[in-house]
C-alpha cells in the first residue's frame, strides 16, 4: 500500500486543526494551508471529502472555517485515509473463493495473503489516533505502537 498525497495531505490538515483549538475554533482553509504548507484549491477538495466522512464540520460566514467532528482521540489514521482514498487494501485482486474452487495455481492462497496485508495494514493505521499524532508533534511521544505483540486477526 502506498498512501497518496491525498491520504498524507488529509493527514496534515486534521493535525493543523488538531493542533490549534480543532473541536472549538474554526480555522479557514486559509490558515490551513498557510500553516501545513499545502495548495489551497486541493485542500478544499480534502476537507470536502472529510466533512462527508464525518471527520470535520463546517462554518459559514465570518469567523467560519472548519472544526474537527469527533475529539482527537476518537479519530484514527485509518479513518483520515480512508475517507480521502477509499478502502485500505494491498491491492485490488478480489476475495479469495469460498468455495476452494481457483480458477489459476495458487490464485486462492495469494488472494488470501494479500487480504491478510490488507488487514494488517488497517490494523497499524487504525492503532494510530489524531491524539496520537498531535503528541508526537508536540514531542511528547516518540514510538509506534507494537503491533508485534498481538497478531491480527
Amino acid at each position: 500500500m502506498k498512501v497518496s498525497t491525498r491520504g498524507d495531505y488529509a493527514s496534515r490538515a486534521l493535525l493543523s486543526l488538531a493542533l490549534h483549538g480543532g473541536l472549538t475554533q474554526p480555522t479557514s482553509v486559509r490558515d490551513i494551508a498557510e500553516r501545513t504548507g499545502l495548495p489551497q484549491p486541493y485542500l478544499e477538495q480534502i476537507l470536502l471529502a472529510l466533512k462527508g466522512a464525518g471527520l470535520v464540520r463546517s462554518k459559514r460566514g465570518v469567523g467560519g472555517g472548519y472544526v474537527l467532528a469527533r475529539p482527537p482521540e476518537q479519530i484514527s489514521l485509518s479513518q483520515i485515509v480512508s475517507a480521502v482514498e477509499g478502502p485500505i487494501q494491498a491491492g485490488d485482486f478480489g476475495e479469495p473463493h469460498t468455495n476452494g474452487a481457483c480458477d489459476h495455481e495458487g490464485q486462492c492462497v495469494l488472494l488470501a495473503v494479500w487480504a491478510d496485508v490488507g488487514d494488517t495494514m488497517r490494523a497499524y493505521l487504525e492503532s494510530f489516533t489524531l491524539s496520537d499524532i498531535v503528541a508526537r508533534a508536540q514531542g511528547t511521544v516518540s514510538s509506534a505502537p507494537d503491533l508485534t505483540a498481538t497478531p491480527v486477526a
